[in-house]
């Protein structure tokens, strides 16, 4: 059954618990309640809201509401505060010196979050398709925000409990002036607001609310519904109370201390079922139904027992939640029956225990009926929001202390506005450049200013909830290097930070393809190769597209001298017992720090400068024509190509063992790259750090390109394990992005 108020003939709603609250003198909250509604009255009067309402007639009708659902005089002197703002030139400073400070902030929040969702309904489409199942003029991730908003914006519950009461008697106020709603308004009601009372625990408000919003959304289904109900209702709450009669009659003479209660159904409710399990309407079971309460499980079963002898079960409609509860935790015995006359009718039977941990436990009623196993919207019924709303339904049942406890519970997002007025979710601390980029990656590179609420901003500006925020972007363009200083405070959010690093990422790729197109161009030209095919030539490198050669040539991963010795293919290489290796001119067989053929005299060797192997390295040779054996790190790109062409060439080499300590221990020049942020002393500062280390630097080559310095150092070691302890070294020079081993 839907409640209404009592109204008059022009819509405006008669004085009910209000006016009785008023006529109490003495305490102190009635007292407040009385000086609000006398302080709003004379700037309230005449005044209507935008849905034709009297703005008084409203005030009273929520404070009504409120008093109803057991809400204090104080929150409900709040409602009258609540619409005197926008008529008072300083309403927090005016409130606060007449009723404090605590009822000034909640007047504040509440008509601020009033204009926010009066914003946010004018994204949804004008005409929303009525689907089968799914009224919506709103899409359900911004449903989900809208609840959130809701809640993110209530530094306590009050701010919710005024919303929702304020919903209640805008649908009533259409109901009973016979004019339907926007229906954008009505849609947000069903998906916003009446979940939102179903979570905290206001069954009351909820019903109502669904089955009015409901009425507005889809009027034909309703007035069927509605008629096919009334065609039997005597009859069917008739029936109702005699079988609830006779349960408690017979399970007190079995000495079951029983409660009984009957279980109306909604119209909105019955539609739900009829749709989400294929029904007709004769097929309802639970439109008649009972709810039996006892002490203990064993009471529940001896509950079933007697019902299932002394009625006709349907035995494909029994669930045993109790022996295999729900995933949520949800526990009860579900049943339906059919009397001599064969009407069904289902009973629920649990214990008080699980009866209230069905209605105020994490496993709420909410958390089963709207989303079976998950919560809305893909939301799990154990996640954080679930937590934070099991928090605020204990607030609400407590009615203590709300703003203090309720306060931080939404702290780690915040909730902005596009000028459209979709609502963007943001972590805490975020600034119109996270906002740019979470509305869209490339709004983000070209963002170059921000508007919050109408006012030029920084663009590491902390933006804070319910802000509308506008960017300022060039036509074209990046983002800045500046964004990905921690200490500038341009960027919070993981995703735009690796948005930002990405476009940079691709931008050096780019830079380093070109670099090396060029280098490779004029290779082809002095050869006089201009006439080969790059893809075949990039696929005998190992490459897979000439853009990924370039690519590599241009960061020193493939040198020139490797393109150079492809173009010019050399004869098949002899067989291996018939290459002729010339002794070794510098350094004998097993000297310390040199190279070790396996299975070869001693020969003559190289280490290659392609890749400047230094011990431990794991080592490969090449039988080059004429110069010995050339040695390559294992993983030398040069040596890879080299090994693909001639692999008759490649033999086993392996370090010949310690090195000798003092000064007379050979030492091997290896290559470090660096990539930076351009800075001034930052050469000096990784010159520095070298030198902390005792490494000595034997050349340096340095270019910078848009602020980005790319940087190689040619240094002395006698292994390559200090070029580790090096490298992690120079990773905590202040602006070094990137270190590695050329």
């Amino acid at each position: 059954m839907i409640t209404r108020c009592a109204v008059d003939p022009s819509g405006t709603p008669a004085p009910t618990a209000i006016a009785a609250a008023l006529a109490q003198p003495g305490d102190a909250d009635v007292r407040a309640l009385q000086r609000a509604r006398a302080f709003a009255e004379p700037l309230l009067s005449g005044e209507t809201l935008d849905t034709g309402e009297p703005v008084l007639a409203h005030a009273d009708a929520v404070a009504d509401i409120l008093a109803r659902i057991g809400g204090t005089p104080d929150l409900q002197a709040s409602v009258y505060l609540v619409y005197a703002c926008p008529f008072l030139a300083r309403p927090r400073e005016v409130i606060a010196k007449a009723f404090g400070d605590a009822l000034a902030d909640v007047a504040i929040e509440t008509n601020k979050l009033i204009q926010l969702q009066r914003q946010a309904r004018r994204v949804a489409p004008a005409e929303a398709g009525a689907a089968r199942g799914a009224t919506s003029a709103l899409d359900a991730a911004q449903t989900e925000n809208v609840r959130k908003m809701l809640l993110a914006f209530s530094r306590d519950l009050r701010v919710v409990l005024l919303r929702l009461a304020s919903r209640l008697q805008t649908l009533r106020y259409h109901a009973a002036v016979k004019r339907v709603p926007a229906r954008a308004l009505a849609a947000e009601s069903l998906q916003v607001f009446a979940p939102l009372a179903n979570r905290l625990g206001i069954w009351q408000l909820k019903w109502e609310l669904e089955d009015l919003a409901f009425r507005f959304l889809e009027p034909d289904t309703y007035k069927h519904i509605a008629r096919l109900l009334d065609e039997k209702r005597v009859e069917r709450e008739t029936h109702v109370e005699h079988v609830r009669q006779r349960l408690e009659r017979e399970l007190a003479a079995l000495g079951l201390h029983a409660q009984v209660q009957g279980r109306p159904k909604h119209i909105y409710s019955i539609v739900k079922k009829m749709r989400g399990k294929s029904l007709a309407f004769d097929q309802v079971y639970d439109l008649r139904a009972l709810r039996v309460i006892v002490e203990t499980v064993e009471e529940c079963y001896r509950v079933l027992a007697w019902v299932h002898a002394h009625f006709s079960p349907v035995p494909e409609e029994f669930d045993d939640y109790i022996a295999k509860p729900k995933p949520n935790g949800y526990q009860s015995l579900h049943t339906v029956v059919c009397d001599e006359q064969g009407r069904a009718f289902e009973i629920q039977i649990r214990t008080r225990a699980m009866h209230e941990h069905a209605e105020h436990g994490v496993a709420a009623h909410w958390a089963y009926k709207e989303a079976g196993t998950k919560g809305y919207a893909g939301v799990t019924a154990g996640s954080s929001y679930d937590a934070k709303i099991a928090v605020l339904r204990q607030l609400l049942a407590w009615q203590r202390d709300l703003s203090g406890l309720a306060h931080g519970l939404f702290d780690d997002s915040i909730y902005v506005l596009t000028p459209q007025a979709a609502i963007i979710e943001l972590p805490k601390g975020a600034t119109p450049v996270d906002f740019a980029y979470a509305v869209h990656t490339d709004l983000g590179h070209r963002c170059r200013g921000a508007r919050v609420d109408g006012q030029m901003v920084p663009l590491n500006t902390p933006l804070a909830n319910g802000q509308t925020v506008e960017i300022i972007a060039a036509k074209e363009g990046g983002p800045s290097r500046d964004w990905l200083n921690p200490e500038a405070g341009y960027l919070v959010s993981h995703r735009a930070k690796s948005k930002v690093r990405a476009w940079f990422n691709a931008q050096a790729a780019a830079d380093h393809m070109a670099r090396g197109r060029e280098q490779v161009e004029r290779l082809l030209q002095r050869e006089g190769k201009t006439a080969i095919k790059l893809e075949e030539l990039a696929l005998e490198l190992g490459y897979e597209t000439p853009d990924a050669m370039f690519e590599a040539v241009g960061k020193e991963a493939l040198s020139l001298r490797a393109i150079e010795q492809c173009l010019h293919r050399e004869p098949a290489p002899p067989p291996q017992d018939e290459v002729v290796v010339k002794k070794a001119r510098s350094a004998p067989q097993g000297q310390a720090g040199g190279v070790l053929v396996v299975g070869v005299g001693a020969v003559m060797t190289t280490l290659a400068r392609c890749c400047k192997p230094a011990p431990p390295d794991e080592i490969r040779g090449y039988v080059t024509r004429g110069k010995g054996v050339s040695v390559h790190r294992a993983d030398c790109p040069d040596f890879a190509a080299l090994a693909r062409r001639h692999s008759g060439r490649v033999i086993d080499v392996a370090w010949s063992g310690v090195a000798p300590a003092g000064p007379h221990a050979p030492v091997y020049a290896v290559d470090v790259g660096v990539q930076a942020l351009d800075r001034q002393g930052l050469l000096r500062d990784i010159s520095e750090a070298f030198a902390r280390e005792k490494i000595n630097v034997i050349g340096v080559q340095t270019q910078s390109v848009k602020g980005v310095a790319w940087m190689t150092f040619t240094v002395e070691v006698s292994d390559a394990t200090r070029v580790s302890k090096v490298m992690a070294v120079l990773t905590d020079v202040p602006g070094v992005q990137k270190v590695w081993r050329r």
